[in-house]
């Protein structure tokens, strides 16, 4: 039971992380002013209450500088009254032209200097106004970033109740679910008694509240379209991750029907195991199994089920496609006292005889495959080779035969040598001996 409970917490847990990261996704697309930025809004606005300061100040020197003007152009205005009263004496104490047009003169430039004066002064009242409207557009926008801060900080806090609510939310579901596994693995472990009803029944419960609690997790953290498909591709992420094998056996399936590197019919070895493909299905191929505990190739009767990821996996060799034929070799041991050579005659004619007509079709054959693989064959008759060993000389035929008669093939050659090896006193086989020498 504690694996199942094991693979169940773990299951859920994992879907909780993944729905706590959609919900923070979900999260920082709602939310203008996430958390991260809480404390960037306090910095901008402490800038523009600075920045108001500022321009506060720069009104106020503008002011001063109103008042500064004024006082300049009265004192210019003062002179200018003073010029053109002191002009008027000269002009009726003396006639002293000279005089009276220096007086003059001065009169009228003093006059100029209070009509610059005045111009500076409405100048400085454009300054001022200027800046008293910034000051005034200044404090306007110091007031808005005080209320977009009140309104992120109320968003911020919102967010962060939902976070909590959703999350106790789906700790009291995984709770729940948790319980009722306890209950209901209990009262089955009591009132059941057959082993394997048993166990059918709680994996069964264990897997339908699981699916229920993700269920309910889902309708909890799930807020908008955006979140379903950032989930959906997180899921399929993860099925793609889990069920990789699953998806490589696709692929296996439909690299075997398109590439055909083998039928149902041949004769293969695939992930180790040799058989006849008997069905290849959409995750796996079947093979009548052959070889392993029996020799020479012939079935064992087992069905073996391997996935069809093997073909990308493993090596695989095909016996029967194009090119049906294989290399079997049959090794005889002689004495060194035997007439080897004649051994070989007698192993070489039998074979050459139940080769007969074998030749030409092998040619066919390969011919046919050189036009798909580069293949070559220089000898294709039976041939010999001798090797000396500890006990005899070694006499080993190889020979072509057809891959499913190699029993056959082998069995008709070992009796029909074995009969005529029977005939000839100077032909022995060879065996551990021991000479003893005194």
């Amino acid at each position: 039971m504690k694996p199942c409970l094991n693979k169940t917490l773990t299951i859920v847990l994992t879907g909780l992380l993944i729905f706590s990261i959609f919900s923070a996704k979900t999260q920082a697309q709602d939310t203008p002013q996430p958390p991260a930025q809480e404390g960037s809004l306090k910095e901008k606005v402490e800038e523009v209450k600075t920045q108001t300061e500022a321009v506060k100040k720069e009104a106020q020197i503008q002011e001063k500088a109103l008042e500064l003007e004024k006082k300049k152009a009265e004192l210019k205005l003062k002179e200018a009254e003073a010029a053109k009263k002191e002009a008027a004496i000269i002009k009726e104490t003396t006639t002293n032209r000279g005089e009276i047009k220096e007086a003059s003169k001065t009169a009228e430039q003093k006059e100029k200097e209070a009509q610059a004066a005045m111009e500076k002064v409405k100048i400085a009242e454009d300054k001022m106004l200027a800046a008293q409207e910034a000051a005034r557009l200044a404090e306007e926008e110091l007031k808005l970033a005080h209320e977009r801060a009140e309104v992120a900080e109320a968003k911020i806090q919102a967010g962060r109740n939902i976070f909590l609510n959703k999350l106790l939310r789906t700790g009291l579901v995984i709770f729940i679910g948790y319980l009722l596994i306890f209950i209901s693995v209990g009262i089955i472990n009591r009132r059941v008694k057959e082993l394997k009803v048993k166990h059918i029944l709680r994996k069964n419960f264990i897997y339908l509240i699981n699916l229920l609690m993700l269920l309910f997790i889902l309708f909890v953290w799930l807020q908008n379209i955006s979140s379903i498909t950032i989930i959906l591709s997180a899921i399929g992420a993860g099925l793609a991750l889990a069920l990789q094998e699953v998806l490589l056996s696709m692929a296996g399936w439909f690299l075997i029907l398109i590439r055909k590197p083998f039928e149902v019919g041949d004769r293969i070895e695939l992930g180790g195991i040799k058989g006849d493909v008997i069905d290849i299905r959409l995750f796996q191929t079947s093979l009548l199994e052959i070889g392993n505990w029996v020799d020479a190739d012939q079935s064992t009767g087992r069905i073996a089920n391997i996935p069809n990821s093997a073909i990308f996996k493993k090596e695989n060799f095909n016996y029967s496609r194009g090119f049906e034929f294989i290399w079997n070799e049959i090794r005889i041991l002689v004495t060194f006292e035997s007439d080897y050579k004649r051994a070989e005659e007698i192993m070489m004619r039998h074979a050459s005889k139940e080769e007969e007509g074998m030749e030409s079709i092998v040619k066919k054959k390969i011919d046919i495959m050189t036009n798909q693989y580069m293949i070559y064959y220089d000898k294709l008759t039976p041939i010999i080779y001798a090797n000396i060993k500890e006990s005899g000389v070694e006499l080993t035929l190889r020979y072509l035969t057809e891959a499913r008669m190699r029993r056959a093939t082998q069995d008709r050659l070992c009796r029909a040598i074995l009969d005529d090896f029977e005939k000839e006193e100077r032909v022995n086989f060879a065996y551990p001996t021991y000479r003893i020498v005194k």
